[in-house]
């Protein structure tokens, strides 16, 4: 019998305190580039070993780190005087029995392919140079790769999920979506795809402040830059007009820029990302799986973008616990939020987690006995599926970034 506790939390839903602060990385952010690259490349290894060899073999390609190039940025286009450095690697299998696993060329591959289909302005075979950095995993943990059915877990691991999301989460995370849509860039084409969005609720106020990196062969002025500028701002005011749960939303865009400073004084760059010329990326200090930096939940340690879907449990667990939280509020009536707790130890099967916990903020007077009956029922039958939802994370069903 799996070791599955819920409890009830007195306290109130996040949309009822009195202040909040979440964050998203957007789509170009130097970080969410090496979290998404590095993802997609566990999922082409994934689907390679599963091709060659019936199984996903040992691997997690969870390191990465974006080293800025060099730019000269002029107004009306600037140039690229130094391209960025991709570094990425850690643990793989390049050979089992005579069957041979081509990893660096894969890893290079999916790269260039994941930078061709996400920013439009950097020409992966020009704008960044690859240093691939994987190595043959050890004995002992390639060993777990070699047991049929429900793999033991390669870590022990904690990981922290929660639903529904709150109001300003939404938003946030909606709006960076909206500002790198195909409709948005098609309007303003100006616009990078390295946006951030951070967002500080008191009551039912809200201060959104956004970072957007503007290209700089769109824009042959200082004068142009603002005019185009103010363009964005009331687009953007539009899209927050429409929500209708906040008494205020106040916007700022580009707060660094100051007039009368030139090129020095407003926020444009080469390629449409940070990472031509000024900002590093790495893996892990990007948005959590669900897409969003929330400072006032709990959230697991681990990266999970580039983790292995079959037994590293810092990936399965980081997702899985999102899904079960969500499963539950949909699920269950009478549930304000819901924390999902799912604890590994390395070696011990991953559907059977050292502890699974759930915190439940419950409405008043709903049936509490019934409520952790259900909940317990939901988390025992996600975990008895787990092998499912692996599939899911192979196919790379949940992005997680």
């Amino acid at each position: 019998m799996r070791n599955i506790l819920v409890n009830d939390l007195h306290r109130k839903p996040i949309d009822e305190q009195s202040f909040e602060i979440v964050e998203r990385k957007g789509l170009g952010h130097p970080d969410s580039i090496c979290d998404g690259i590095m993802n997609s490349i566990s999922v082409e290894l994934s689907k390679e070993y599963l091709n060659r060899v019936g199984a996903v073999l040992h691997h997690n390609a969870d390191k990465s780190l974006l080293v800025a190039g060099e730019t000269e940025i002029r107004f009306g286009g600037g140039i690229i005087k130094k391209p960025m450095l991709l570094v990425m690697g850690d643990r793989a299998t390049f050979q089992i029995d005579e069957v041979n696993i081509p990893v660096e060329e894969i890893a290079v591959e999916t790269a260039k392919n994941w930078i061709k289909e996400n920013l439009r302005f950097v020409d992966p075979e020009v704008h960044v140079n690859y240093q691939i950095e994987f190595k043959p995993g050890s004995p002992e943990l390639t060993r777990i790769f070699l047991k049929k059915g429900i793999l033991d877990a390669n870590d022990t691991s904690a990981a922290v999920g929660y639903a529904p999301m709150s109001k300003t989460e939404e938003l946030v995370l909606n709006l960076e979506r909206y500002l790198n849509s195909k409709d948005f860039k098609k309007r303003f084409p100006e616009t990078g795809e390295d946006i951030k969005v951070m967002g500080l609720r008191r009551n039912r106020d809200l201060h959104l402040t956004v970072s957007m990196a503007f290209v700089d062969r769109f824009i042959c002025s200082e004068e142009e830059y603002f005019a185009k500028k103010e363009e964005v701002f009331y687009r953007i005011q539009e899209f927050l007009d429409k929500s209708d749960y906040f008494d205020k939303i106040t916007l700022s865009l580009n707060t660094l820029d100051e007039r009368g400073k030139g090129i020095s004084g407003v926020y444009l760059t080469v390629l449409g990302t940070s990472a031509d010329g000024a900002d590093s990326g790495q893996v892990g200090r990007g948005n959590r799986v669900n897409g969003v930096i929330p400072l006032n939940r709990p959230v697991c340690s681990e990266a999970a973008a580039g983790k292995n879907p079959v037994s590293h449990v810092g990936k399965i667990y980081n997702v899985l616990t999102h899904k079960i939280a969500n499963d539950v509020f949909n699920e269950v009536s009478g549930i304000l939020e819901v924390y999902i707790w799912l604890l590994s130890q390395i070696g011990k099967p991953i559907d059977e987690p050292t502890i699974a916990v759930a915190e439940i903020i419950a409405e008043n007077n709903s049936d509490i006995n019934d409520i952790k009956r259900k909940v317990r029922d939901i988390i025992d039958y996600e975990l008895a599926n787990i092998e499912e939802f692996c599939d899911s994370l192979i196919r790379g069903k949940f992005p997680v970034y």
